[in-house]
């Protein structure tokens, strides 16, 4: 069995890897790794959960686009773990149609979780949901958008490509409109949330 020291240290190890240096100031990186060397404190919760029975309630996601963060919460509202991610489009605006790369915000829920051929691990989210449509059309009407425009669908949250993870790092914003971490990152994420998980995402 591992120890909380060897969890508490892998976590910290797994943090400092994936947040750029070029985003921490030198003396929290100072006193991060003083906190790992005399104490082996945990930034992620000490608390034990069980993937047999977790349910579509027993974690929510928060998506920060501005923030390139992931951040997953239990069900009281208390904060897990953070990991970095990247987008499609460098425009974090909302997205307007299909095509446009741009990551949808509002509401959805995870509706599918399979086996990537490409990005290692893949989880849909349900876009377009009914406030989605109701966004459209209401920007077709406006002429926001052309009056051919599609909505577009297929979101989710994935890898990355195999021996990519520098995109993450160097906030590459490469996808089609969907959510991209480390494959390392994806693969924790794949294993903690259930199907029918509430998945917001902000600006």
């Amino acid at each position: 069995m591992r120890t909380q020291a060897y969890q508490s240290l892998r976590y910290v190890v797994s943090v400092t890897n994936h947040i750029p240096f070029r985003k921490m100031k030198t003396p929290f990186y100072l006193s991060l790794m003083v906190m790992v060397a005399l104490t082996i404190t945990s930034f992620k919760k000490a608390k034990t959960y069980s993937l047999r029975t977790a349910t579509r309630y027993s974690y929510k996601v928060l998506i920060v686009k501005n923030k390139y963060e992931l951040q997953i919460y239990d069900s009281s509202g208390e904060w897990l773990v953070t990991y970095p991610v990247v987008f499609g489009s460098k425009d974090m605006g909302d997205k307007m149609m299909e095509g446009d790369r741009k990551t949808p915000e509002g509401i959805f829920h995870i509706a599918m979780k399979r086996k990537h051929e490409k990005w290692n691990s893949f989880l849909s989210i349900d876009y377009p949901t009914a406030e989605s449509y109701e966004k459209f059309n209401q920007r077709k009407a406006k002429g926001l958008i052309p009056a051919s425009a599609r909505i577009g669908g297929s979101i989710g949250i994935h890898g990355t490509w195999p021996h990519e993870d520098f995109a993450v790092d160097t906030y590459q914003n490469w996808t089609e409109g969907c959510i991209s971490t480390k494959n390392t990152f994806i693969q924790e994420i794949f294993s903690m949330l259930p199907v029918g998980t509430t998945v917001e995402i902000r600006r």
